[in-house]
């Protein structure tokens, strides 16, 4: 496909474009239909390959910033088909983005640096994310977008979902809802093969026991939260939505930019301080864009579309993620884990910086200079401290593609 072959990041027209032309390549074995809308009105689409009853649903764009998940989802496509013995005893179903809305508001050029990943950058606030909205809102006032996702799964009943993630800086890890025996192996040597490092220890997984290096599994109900001020759970999230079925959910995570600084298990040798000075961190930064916001706040009343609130969403989130920081005991003690929170402590603060600049530069608000220099200035110290390299794109693709493989193979020998 040409997608593949281009190695850019593609708009949503442009996927379901390629993916219907592969859809009408093999109209035996594929069906592309429309499962949905977003809030906007646009159309979620489905591509289901093969007929067999057991299923295997991969979910890409639940997040507008990470868009290496489109490409791979392609990619798996395109390897279901060639490789009949992947679909022999399982069909294979692709949502093609799950957040159509939030895509169309990220913008990803193949940027050249962190800098001008952020000028385009766009995650909408928790509320609004189709995967998380079911642990933060009633079911009443659930989004279509996850009414569709939940639908898919209670028709398709898969034994295994595959949602495909990414961050910006770091390495790749893999979360899942039960364990899958046996993927830690393919996906460490996948990662070694392609010079990705592996996140040993995600903040996102922060406190989830490990069955491998970068490969984290969901703790029981009842389980503590490591972040308790964190407004989101992941058990009440669409990820376990499938559970329902005897499901199980990997979250497939890669990254834009690599850092070898998340992937080191030596103990750190002074945690909890190292969590208390990146809590002051995180406070003063996120201090810094509360200002701007509280200066051009005036300005922008009336406004309050999606950028702005997701921008003020993420500041809102500090105060008690840095109360956590220094009042909980650290979840892990390594070096890895605390690069992943020094990371987590950096993108916060910028991210809302980033998007806040975006809403002053659309009224061309006075405030946009400085708030541009403060963006421009995180973000080559952001690179600079985790000694950032770009992880070629296709690398990035085939080491998810692998791994989504890996996991469905493992995970079907385990159902069975």
């Amino acid at each position: 496909m040409s997608l593949l072959a281009d190695l850019c990041y593609p708009t949503v027209t442009e996927l379901t474009s390629s993916v219907r032309a592969l859809a009408a390549s093999r109209p035996g074995v594929c069906r592309l239909r429309q499962v949905g809308v977003s809030r906007a009105g646009r159309p979620l689409h489905l591509l289901s390959v093969g007929h067999a009853r057991r299923a295997v649903l991969v979910v890409a764009g639940a997040h507008a910033n990470e868009p290496t998940g489109s490409l791979t989802l392609l990619s798996v496509a395109e390897r279901v088909l060639d490789e009949r013995e992947l679909r022999s005893d399982t069909s294979w179903h692709f949502l093609l983005c799950a957040d159509p809305d939030g895509a169309s508001l990220h913008v990803t050029p193949s940027p050249r640096s962190l800098f001008d990943y952020h000028l385009g950058f766009f995650r909408p606030a928790g509320e609004e994310q189709p995967e998380w909205a079911p642990s933060v809102l009633p079911p009443d006032r659930l989004p279509p977008e996850t009414r569709a996702l939940t639908g898919v799964i209670d028709e398709l009943r898969p034994y295994l979902q595959v949602t495909l993630h990414g961050t910006d800086l770091g390495g790749s890890w893999v979360q899942l809802t039960k364990d899958v025996p046996g993927l830690a192996e393919p996906f460490a040597k996948s990662a070694a093969e392609l010079h990705i490092p592996v996140e040993t220890g995600a903040s996102d997984a922060a406190g989830w026991p490990a069955s491998g290096p970068g490969v984290h599994v969901m703790p029981a109900p009842g389980a503590g939260a490591a972040y308790p001020s964190m407004p989101d759970d992941a058990r009440h999230s669409t990820w376990h939505h499938v559970h329902r079925y005897g499901g199980l959910t990997a979250i497939v995570e890669v990254p834009m930019w690599a850092s070898d600084l998340v992937d080191d298990p030596a103990p750190h040798p002074a945690p909890a301080a190292a969590m208390c000075r990146l809590a002051g961190r995180l406070l003063r930064d996120a201090r810094e864009v509360d200002r701007v916001l509280a200066d051009a706040k005036p300005r922008l009343e009336g406004i309050d579309g999606p950028l702005l609130r997701a921008a003020t969403w993420g500041l809102e989130l500090v105060p008690g993620l840095a109360a956590d920081w220094i009042h909980t005991p650290p979840a892990d003690h390594t070096r890895a884990y605390i690069g992943s929170v020094d990371a987590f402590a950096r993108r916060l603060p910028l991210r809302a910086a980033a998007m806040l600049l975006r809403v002053l530069r659309e009224t061309d608000d006075r405030a946009a200079p400085r708030l541009e220099r403060l963006v421009s200035t995180w973000s080559h110290a952001f690179a600079e401290r985790f000694r950032a390299r770009w992880v070629p794109l296709e690398h990035q693709v085939e080491h998810q593609s692998r791994t989504v493989v890996a996991a469905a193979l493992h995970a079907r020998d385990y159902a069975a």
